[in-house]
């Protein structure tokens, strides 16, 4: 038993590296902006005849930011004494002057974390201003709070009556300069979240709606509108379908994911237009309005690739760009159709947000909810689900039932194989001889060990105070030790004891085999059914059955290493997941489980404030 160390105090002061641009990494500037509202007291602040709830003045930032402290424990076996358990805690320091903590500031509301109260669309951290956090700043707040162990009574009322961010979509970094790295397939990652699993077309009464139902809108993908627009020379005006204006791209990129910039955001959509998957409509500024163009490079596509050597995205106010046919094919709308509405399988799986889909082949033709038998296989059949799904049985204690069905259909398969081989190798046709052939050995030998398997199954799962007891059916456990105790009888002249012992398992013979198959796989019906009415319902509900069901939806043509999921208490790779010396990039997703839990509460209503 390893005995437990004083705590070993460190300190240091926090030098943050930045980036060519000048800005901070991302990674120090989302701990520097969570220690802060960690430190802070969130009141309530008036401005312009208005109070705003949760909120904080630029003097609280610079006061705080003045002199911030962050303290970190770490538990760890002593490397001088491995027996022994030690505690290190350090503390970082902060310390900026108010310039500096304005400037600071500045890259919090860039990145999309806080906002003006009074003025959400204003781009300035301003002196005399009162500002809150948005739903990407609570959902970096949750994850910093998870992470560091930091249970904070007082920011609960923040989380329960302000939205927050359920998905956020990460983008690797190079380690040395803070980069997005770009590839194809986290492009496709970017895109995909961006436009959504169907087109976003906002419905008419979405000015009604409050703060919580639209930013649920607002997360299924860009808002989309059609334009109609007079092409010089042309006799009819041409129609556009699955348009958006410039300014709302750049708005949702950094709302809903983890660019940290206008810039950052406008480079991405530079990307998509060099891939092909958007173009420039129109542009209809006046000649002395100022234009901000933002220009990518990269390598071009073979002879029928869509990706161009550069691609330009126009930063102004007049600039409407349309998703093209690539695009549309990439984002699989046509093959989501009516299945990604509100009323296909997987609105079902546990979120009402609609881009929450459990994937395509889970709705019947008719497009009807799966049953939850038809979810269970969908989480057999899929190892990483299995795995997660094993995981929630064991906290729940019936783990054993999961165990007991896999390993009945492997004991079957094996059986299978054996009886088609043992048809397949008669007697010698030619000679008459009986005599068993090598082959016939070895399934013999095979057969001998199924029997074991069976009954090292019967004395796991199923025989009295087992290891694993599965809670079954009085009337099947009587069937079965009733057949037991019929079958050693005859073969040993001993009554049955509950367990098999090794010479009376040797005893049986190929056709009292796959009786007690038989007698398996009605034990096996009735534990399937149990989980799927009674644990899958549990399970589909959970924040990491969802997360996963997200990422496994993504990786149709995105390779595996490129989008991983992040559990909540996890921290950002430094480097991405998978590689090795070099970076080549990738995307992975993080879910708020309060977020999660909010919408569930709420059936995606506002809560009481």
């Amino acid at each position: 038993m390893p005995s437990e160390a004083q705590q070993q105090p460190g300190s240091s002061s926090h030098m943050m590296k930045t980036t060519k641009r000048g800005r901070p990494f991302l990674k120090d500037t989302l701990d520097l902006f969570a220690t802060l509202i960690v430190s802070l007291e969130l009141t309530s602040n008036k401005q312009f005849f208005r109070t705003f709830h949760n909120s904080f003045t630029t003097d609280d930032a610079a006061r705080n930011l003045a002199a911030l402290k962050f303290s970190q424990s770490n538990r760890g076996p002593d490397p001088r004494e491995p027996s022994r358990v030690v505690t290190t805690t350090t503390t970082t320091t902060f310390t900026m002057t108010r310039e500096m903590a304005k400037a600071m500031c500045q890259q919090f509301m860039d990145a999309r974390l806080i906002e003006n109260a009074a003025d959400p669309g204003s781009n300035l951290f301003k002196d005399r201003g009162v500002y809150v956090l948005t739903p990407k700043g609570l959902h970096v707040l949750e994850r910093f709070m998870s992470k560091n162990g930091i249970a904070s009574d007082k920011l609960a009322p923040v989380f329960a009556t302000q939205p927050i961010c359920m998905k956020l979509l990460h983008l690797e970094r190079r380690s040395v300069d803070d980069e997005i790295i770009v590839s194809h397939s986290v492009i496709t990652a970017l895109f995909r979240r961006f436009v959504g699993r169907q087109p976003n077309y906002p419905p008419e009464y979405i000015d009604t709606m409050d703060a919580f139902q639209k930013y649920n809108e607002r997360s299924k993908g860009v808002a989309l509108m059609d334009v109609t627009e007079r092409t010089p020379g042309a006799k009819n005006p041409e129609k556009h379908k699955y348009c958006f204006a410039a300014v709302t791209a750049l708005e949702w990129l950094c709302d809903l994911t983890s660019v940290i910039g206008r810039e950052e955001a406008a480079e991405m959509a530079a990307q998509f237009v060099r891939f092909g998957l958007i173009q420039l409509v129109s542009d209809k500024r006046k000649n002395n309005d100022s234009a901000i163009i933002f220009t990518v490079r990269g390598a071009a596509g073979g002879a029928n690739s869509s990706i161009s050597q550069v691609g330009e995205f126009r930063c102004t106010a007049k600039a409407v760009y349309k998703v093209t046919e690539e695009g549309r094919r990439l984002a699989r709308w046509d093959s989501n159709g009516a299945q990604n509405s509100p009323n296909a399988s997987s609105s079902n799986i546990g979120t009402r947000s609609s881009d929450d889909h459990g994937g395509d082949n889970h709705a019947g033709d008719n497009g009807q909810k799966e049953s939850n038998t038809d979810r269970l296989r969908s989480i057999i059949e899929e190892p990483q689900l299995r795995q997660l799904f094993r995981e929630f049985l064991r906290n729940n204690f019936c783990e054993e039932n999961l165990s007991f069905y896999l390993d009945v259909q492997d004991f079957k398969r094996k059986f299978n194989i054996t009886s088609s081989a043992i048809a397949a190798t008669p007697s010698n046709p030619r000679t008459g001889s009986s005599k068993a052939t090598p082959g016939q050995a070895a399934m013999e030998r095979h057969h001998e060990s199924l029997i074991q398997m069976a009954f090292v199954i019967y004395n796991t799962y199923l025989a009295p105070s087992s290891q694993m007891e599965l809670n079954i059916d009085h009337g099947l456990r009587n069937e079965l030790s009733g057949y037991l105790n019929e079958v050693i009888t005859s073969l040993t002249g001993k009554s049955f004891q509950g367990r098999v012992e090794v010479e009376q398992a040797n005893a049986f013979n190929a056709t009292q085999l796959q009786k007690m198959i038989q007698l398996y796989e009605r034990i096996q019906t009735h534990v399937f059914r149990l989980m799927a009415t009674d644990s899958v319902p549990k399970f589909i509900k959970t924040p990491r059955f969802l997360a996963l069901r997200i990422k496994l939806d993504n990786e149709d043509d995105v390779a595996i290493d490129d989008y991983t999921l992040m559990q909540s208490n996890a921290s950002t790779p430094s480097v991405p997941p998978g590689l090795g010396e070099e970076e080549v990039g990738g995307a992975y997703v993080t879910v708020s489980l309060r977020a999660v839990t909010q919408d569930r509460a709420h059936g995606g209503e506002r809560p009481a404030s």
